[in-house]
């Protein structure tokens, strides 16, 4: 267990162990680790995020060692009487031909999902593993280790993944396994990422996780869209795009709810406009405006539209404009 990712996740506990001591008596919800899928497929696939790897076997590496610091981190926080744990992942319904749909749910969404919820890996992914990577980074009691009770399963979505088959394609290299196939926009509105602008597939993706995984209740940890926002002028943020956007996916969440899923809450990404990775400054998801060289802040009509949610009563939805905001009366949420 000398040196190298294996280390790193067992230091996980002792991290886990002293955070919890200092903040145990403030905090209710604890979060082992958010979005390992993107730290290891795009810190070490890719390359586009830190630290710049771009070796298929490293990828596939660290996803199953940062699974392994979730599992150490949550017994050790159960241990120490966190009340909730939970774990996040950014997760994407996968759409199109239905044998490349199945590959890419395998990679992006089960890879995370089945080792933690259900204590497995797929046959199939381990063979795309074992090709790329060998097992012998798998040992035995990982899967039982990883596989500890969760209170709250977090959602990041932004979009579905919409792929089409394509004999002789390269796998893109943040998706090794992907050979064969190629991801398309299935055309129509966009954010300022290129991710095409689907609230149906929020509701279809809660409704999936409740159905397969019913052991744990939901939480949406991320849900928002960059556009190219305005300056604010006269105190005030335009921002019509991301209020129907929100608007959207909160009723989405709402039909969610109508056909049975566990969802437990919706956090909006993100309160301010901030550093997005390796987009930089450069895209903003914030529903309060930055401006960045002198740090003045200004909510945006999207988080004014935010507030009146947050404060209508239990059990309403404010039937909305979606491009001005007006009210149009008030509906019973399902």
């Amino acid at each position: 267990m000398r040196g190298g990712p294996r280390e790193t996740a067992f230091r996980f506990t002792p991290y886990a162990e002293a955070v919890h001591a200092r903040l145990g008596d403030r905090v209710r919800t604890w979060t082992t680790l958010n979005e390992p899928w993107v730290a290891a497929f795009l810190g070490h696939g890719s390359g586009v995020h830190a630290p710049g790897g771009t070796d298929p076997a490293d990828a596939f590496r660290s996803a199953h060692h940062l699974l392994l610091a979730h599992g150490l981190g949550a017994r050790a926080l159960r241990e120490a009487g966190a009340r909730e744990l939970a774990l996040t992942l950014n997760l994407s319904p996968a759409l199109g031909d239905p044998a490349a749909a199945e590959r890419v749910d395998l990679l992006l969404n089960r890879q995370s999902l089945d080792p933690a919820l259900r204590g497995e890996m797929p046959e199939p992914l381990l063979r795309i593993v074992e090709r790329h990577a060998g097992l012998g980074h798998l040992r035995d009691g990982d899967l039982e280790l990883i596989h500890q009770p969760i209170d709250l399963l977090g959602i990041n979505y932004y979009c579905p993944q919409y792929v089409a088959g394509a004999p002789g394609a390269p796998a893109d290299p943040a998706w090794p396994g992907g050979e064969d196939l190629v991801f398309v926009h299935p055309g129509g509105p966009s954010t300022a990422m290129g991710w095409p602008i689907e609230p149906a597939g929020l509701t279809g993706l809660l409704t999936r996780l409740s159905r397969d995984y019913p052991d744990v209740a939901l939480i949406i940890t991320e849900n928002g869209a960059a556009f190219d926002d305005p300056a604010p002028s006269g105190g005030r943020v335009a921002d019509p795009d991301r209020v129907a956007y929100l608007d959207a996916h909160v009723r989405a969440a709402h039909a969610a709810l109508a056909e049975g899923a566990d969802l437990r809450g919706y956090l909006v990404w993100s309160v301010l406009d901030n550093f997005e990775w390796a987009e930089g400054y450069h895209k903003r998801f914030g529903i309060v405006h930055v401006d960045y060289p002198t740090q003045r802040r200004t909510p945006k009509d999207s988080a004014l539209w935010f507030r009146d949610q947050i404060a209508a009563q239990p059990g309403a939805v404010p039937a909305l404009s979606p491009r001005t905001g007006e009210d149009r009366g008030r509906t019973s949420a399902a």
